[in-house]
């Protein structure tokens, strides 16, 4: 990566005005990057003012940036014109306290945190047991503020919040913790094997959901209702068992319970996907997006189905 005076120039005025600075995906009201969304909820925590560069606005910079510090990745944080680090350093000084310091901010007290309720599946209780490396490190979790999660094997911290999942050792922070009370982790065969979560506390949005957990969902003969948005004439070439048509079920569907779990449908996601977004906004809570749409499901779970 090479750093054009322009861009050297443009850096150093930006860092000459504020004394705290955060180059960044988005800005501080709307991260584009759960990176970039974790460091500015901590500064808001810490209680101090801040200027953001929205590094996506112009190529050269998002490249200068990193040249200018030789740091790979963004966000990266600047105080005093000092590159202080990115995402993970950030969390480390502000656990720590240096960050306060740092900033010259008192760190309050510790919040007490209750440790939060959380059940395993037999089937996920069986994948984390037989993960276990007999290392000594135990299962931690991790849920951002954007509700993104990471299940992994690693030591013990001073500051955990430790609870047992049906038997299981689980460690985290206080925000996972605050994050995570009645959540279930549930083990899905699909693609592999992969860890399928539930949690209460997580806001709307629409979910992605792969054809292989379709399917499975259908054999277990869990609730919910597959919402076809194609053309009549789109249908007349393909369709799966058992979707409702929204152009004729659209009051049908309106008048469901605003729990009912709705999986949107089209030909490959795009289409389905818009749909979906207009139900979550008419204050439906759970709602998936069929990821690759029918054509997904003629290829990897019913060759029957015809192409198109």
């Amino acid at each position: 990566m090479t750093l054009s005076d322009a861009v050297k120039s443009q850096i150093e005025g930006t860092l000459e005005k504020s004394r705290v600075v955060l180059f960044m995906k988005g800005n501080k009201h709307f991260p584009q990057c759960g990176f970039s969304a974790q460091v500015v909820k901590i500064l808001g925590d810490v209680g101090v003012a801040f200027d953001t560069v929205n590094v996506l606005q112009n190529a050269e910079l998002r490249d200068g940036i990193k040249a200018y510090t030789d740091w790979p990745t963004i966000p990266q944080l600047y105080v005093d014109k000092k590159f202080v680090g990115g995402c993970d350093i950030v969390k480390e000084l502000f656990a720590s306290g240096e960050l306060h310091a740092l900033l010259g901010k008192e760190k309050a007290a510790p919040e007490k945190v209750a440790p939060p309720k959380i059940a395993l599946s037999e089937g996920a209780k069986k994948a984390l047991v037989a993960a276990d490396d007999g290392s000594g490190d135990t299962l931690r979790l991790e849920i951002n503020a954007e509700f993104q999660y990471d299940l992994y094997f690693g030591p013990k911290e001073q500051t955990d919040i430790e609870t047992t999942a049906d038997g299981v050792l689980v460690r985290m922070d206080a925000e996972t913790a605050k994050r995570a009370n009645g959540m279930s982790i549930d083990w899905v065969e699909a693609q592999g094997g992969a860890f399928k979560i539930d949690n209460p506390n997580e806001p709307p949005r629409v979910r992605a959901l792969s054809v292989e957990e379709l399917k499975a969902m259908m054999d277990k003969g869990e609730k919910l209702v597959l919402v076809d948005v194609r053309t009549s004439g789109e249908r007349d070439l393909a369709k799966i068992q058992g979707a409702k048509h929204l152009e004729t079920s659209e009051a049908e569907i309106a008048a469901l319970d605003k729990d009912t779990v709705l999986v949107f449908q089209c030909h490959h996601g795009m289409r389905s996907r818009n749909a979906a977004e207009l139900y979550l906004r008419k204050g439906f809570r759970k709602v998936w997006n069929l990821e690759g749409g029918i054509d997904a499901w003629s290829i990897k779970v019913d060759t029957n189905v015809p192409r198109y």
